[in-house]
């Protein structure tokens, strides 16, 4: 789609491609390009522009170019060269398609046809292949339900954290234990987190029951996450996905509170189930808390959801609703724990103890505050996911030969107003996409010599997508199988376009830019 919002022209208008080798063109034969195929291409001479003079000294291949240029009969009526576009104007303006549809490659010329990729059932686009690990996640810890566990890096600074200060609680209940203390420390430590797990677990059973995809659970600084790559359709089905983790929290916290009664008070064993069951309810109170990132502000979002009937307001509210959360816990929660304190009063009591207080209200304030943001974020992405299409954003691309000169592949391109190339086979099937940064590379003097097939890129199955997808659909496609150009196909099987990840992210960037 130009910035006019007419469609694009389509991939029809190229000369067909027949069995032999391509005849050998001069710049001078060559007509004025529409379009240049690739950023860097130079611009084509007019074919009544006068030759240039040879510099001294060329290599043998370019000595052989430019006599085959004097050979070719100059005109006596030079005119003007129309302007190259800039580089960095060749992926956002596009020809005005002539009309409403693009013109596609006629079934009755067989080296436009290309072959029909697998679709799933749901999309009619090609297979997906299995999804491939993604860096970032942290150390793998195993898998549960098919779904990757992580710790962050950012665990082991808790994990410490947790120990030194549980250390010092253990000091005064149980100063026997000396140095050994750190040790059950760690252990609470450890123990902790596996109760986080299990509220993260919670979420991800609910998920894959709705049939949500739940791409990796991740045990971090405060807590865990579980990435979950799709929406609840139904706001019910929201409340409870968002209410397990802290239910289960609170059956834990339960469960630890009557294991309190079958061991005896002031041993080791009583302290770890005592903290554990005091930690499982703090866990469970504050995901309950009503302000995204939280469970609770999910719930909130599915209730202003079910309210007004639309899930980008209940996002807004649950989102504005986290922020002011994360002010109170800035403000209140070292008024908080000092109230607490009811007897220590004292001047000695007051230093270590509010750093302490206010840096870890600072840092949960910082943690609600950007997920609330987040969350804004991610609204407005979905919200505007369905305007990225595959078939608005495709350029229109011209079939070749794989022996094909690249210097007649960048004319034809250029007669047809296209800007890709496509590679076919004898009988007209795709075999591959010539890569544009491939074509930037070669200088001009050296394309008469070099095929198109040196320059291209083999096609996979996870390299042809429909013209059909848009949206999430699309993003998770193009996510699944990385690489810079994907052959763009109709239902029938023939040859739309060529999509350029580049256009993708710069429609994505500017989606997200417009407001809602």
């Amino acid at each position: 789609m130009d910035e006019s919002g007419q469609p694009r022209s389509g991939t029809g208008g190229a000369d067909p491609t027949t069995g032999q080798s391509a005849p050998q063109r001069s710049p001078e034969d060559q007509p004025v390009a529409e379009r240049a195929v690739t950023e860097e291409s130079p611009k084509l001479p007019s074919k009544d522009e006068p030759e240039p003079e040879p510099e001294p000294g060329p290599e043998p291949e370019q000595r052989e170019s430019e006599q085959v240029k004097s050979e070719q009969p100059e005109s006596d009526q030079p005119r003007p060269q129309p302007e190259q576009p800039r580089s960095d104007q060749l992926l956002d303006e596009r020809p005005e398609a002539p009309g409403p549809d693009r013109p596609q490659l006629r079934k009755d010329e067989p080296s436009r046809q290309a072959a029909e990729p697998p679709r799933t059932p749901a999309s009619g686009g090609p297979a997906k292949p299995a999804r491939t690990r993604e860096p970032g996640g942290g150390l793998l810890m195993g898998r549960i339900f098919g779904v990757p566990i992580y710790v962050a890096p950012s665990w082991f600074l808790v994990a410490a954290l947790i120990t030194w200060v549980f250390g010092g609680q253990l000091d005064r209940v149980l100063p026997e234990l000396g140095a050994a203390r750190y040790l059950v420390s760690l252990f609470f430590a450890v123990a902790f987190y596996a109760s986080v797990l299990v509220h993260e677990l919670a979420h991800t059973v609910v998920a894959l029951r709705y049939k949500l995809p739940v791409r990796r659970i991740q045990l971090q600084f405060f807590g865990g996450v579980s990435e979950i790559e799709k929406e609840s359709e139904t706001p019910g089905r929201e409340f409870v996905l968002a209410f397990v983790g802290p239910l289960l929290s609170l059956v834990l916290a339960a469960v630890f509170y009557g294991g309190m009664y079958a061991v005896e008070p002031g041993t080791v064993p009583g302290v770890l189930i005592a903290g554990l069951m005091i930690s499982n309810l703090i866990v469970a109170v504050f995901n309950l808390l009503p302000g995204l990132p939280l469970d609770g502000g999910r719930m909130l979002r599915a209730v202003v959801w079910k309210i007004t009937g639309k899930p980008m307001t209940g996002t807004v509210a649950a989102a504005w609703v986290g922020r002011a959360l994360a002010v109170c816990v800035l403000i209140g929660l070292p008024l908080l724990t000092q109230s607490g304190a009811l007897g220590d009063t004292a001047s000695d009591s007051v230093g270590m103890d509010t750093v302490t207080d206010a840096l870890l209200a600072a840092i949960l304030a910082a943690i609600i505050w950007t997920g609330a943001g987040n969350s804004l974020r991610m609204a407005r992405l979905r919200e505007h996911l369905p305007e990225l299409r595959a078939r608005t954003l495709t350029r229109r691309a011209v079939p070749v030969e794989s022996h094909t000169p690249l210097s007649e592949a960048l004319r034809r391109a250029n007669e047809a107003g296209a800007r890709a190339l496509v590679v076919v086979d004898g009988h007209g099937d795709p075999t591959a996409v010539v890569r544009e940064a491939a074509i930037v590379g070669v200088p001009e003097h050296r394309r008469p010599w070099v095929a198109v097939s040196g320059l291209a890129q083999d096609l996979t199955a996870g390299m042809r997508v429909s013209a059909e997808l848009a949206g999430e659909e699309l993003i998770d496609t193009l996510r699944a199988t990385p690489a810079t150009e994907y052959l763009v196909v109709e239902e029938t099987g023939e040859i739309y376009g060529v999509l350029s990840t580049a256009d993708v992210e710069r429609a994505f960037v500017k989606a997200m830019a417009r407001p809602n």
